[in-house]
């Protein structure tokens, strides 16, 4: 590979990266209309349902795959550790292979 190929791809994935930071959430603590936010329960539920959600979201308007009325940081801790428990965890790379 070229010199020139491998300065482009590293600026390519800087950017891809760039697109992936995450920014200030206004509604964080924001009570919605009905004065409920979801809190760590919700978030967890939400990190299982979380592949699902994401197909759907794409097709339509109405489905979030992240709740905007929420908690805060309870919220985020509950969505990662159910994603990551439906997802294997770091439990997975511990395995013995045979």
């Amino acid at each position: 590979m070229k010199r020139h190929h491998i300065v482009l791809i590293l600026i390519l994935l800087v950017f891809v990266l760039a697109a992936c930071a995450p920014g200030a959430n206004p509604g964080v603590g924001v009570a919605p209309p009905d004065g409920d936010v979801a809190g760590f329960w919700e978030g967890l539920w939400q990190g299982f349902i979380s592949p699902v959600t994401f197909i759907i979201s794409l097709f339509s308007d109405n489905v979030n795959l992240y709740e905007v009325h929420n908690s805060g940081n309870w919220y985020d801790f509950g969505f990662v550790l159910g994603a990551g428990i439906l997802f294997g965890g770091g439990f997975g790379g511990a395995r013995r292979y045979r």
